[in-house]
């Protein structure tokens, strides 16, 4: 037997994202998606997570599972852990960051340490930058569900260059 579900979203344009950092620190175009002045990342509406907390050398996204983010063992996706994850991680970073300076995730590593299911609640994932160089950049950071179960923990080195 299938049945067949349908999911309609709506993204912004990507041009407003990448022009709503223009003349802004890192921390400073966090706090504008947070507060609705840019609009969130394309992948949120994707993935169903939003960005929700920053701060200096930290992030946090939430996001709450649905049925069209489990893979076939009825589990949510480890992929869609590790780029939540990701997103935390590499936000946390991006706080940390002056006006003229981008970042691009040179590395991962995700350790999925328990299944994320639609029982699990909503997620939480919390980034922390670790070391903040010249030309690179760690975080570290954590998933957790509404029980505060770890779910997955993970690591970025991200490469820090010039904005364009």
């Amino acid at each position: 037997m299938t049945s067949t579900r349908t999911h309609t979203f709506e993204w912004s344009d990507p041009a407003l994202c990448i022009a709503g950092v223009e003349g802004r620190t890192g921390l400073e175009y966090l706090l504008a998606i947070i507060a609705g002045q840019v609009p969130q990342a394309p992948i949120s509406a994707t993935l169903e997570f939003y960005l929700v907390g920053a701060s200096e050398r930290f992030a946090r996204f939430e996001c709450m599972p649905s049925e069209r983010l489990l893979n076939p063992m009825g589990t949510l996706h480890g992929g869609v852990m590790s780029t939540l994850l990701d997103s935390a991680m590499a936000a946390a970073v991006l706080s940390a960051l002056d006006a003229a300076t981008a970042y691009t995730t040179a590395q991962l590593s995700v350790n999925l340490t328990r299944a994320g299911t639609l029982k699990s609640g909503r997620l939480v994932a919390e980034g922390r930058v670790v070391h903040l160089g010249g030309k690179l950049a760690t975080a570290e950071g954590k998933l957790v569900d509404d029980k505060g179960n770890l779910l997955a923990h993970g690591t970025t080195t991200c490469l820090l260059m010039p904005r364009k």
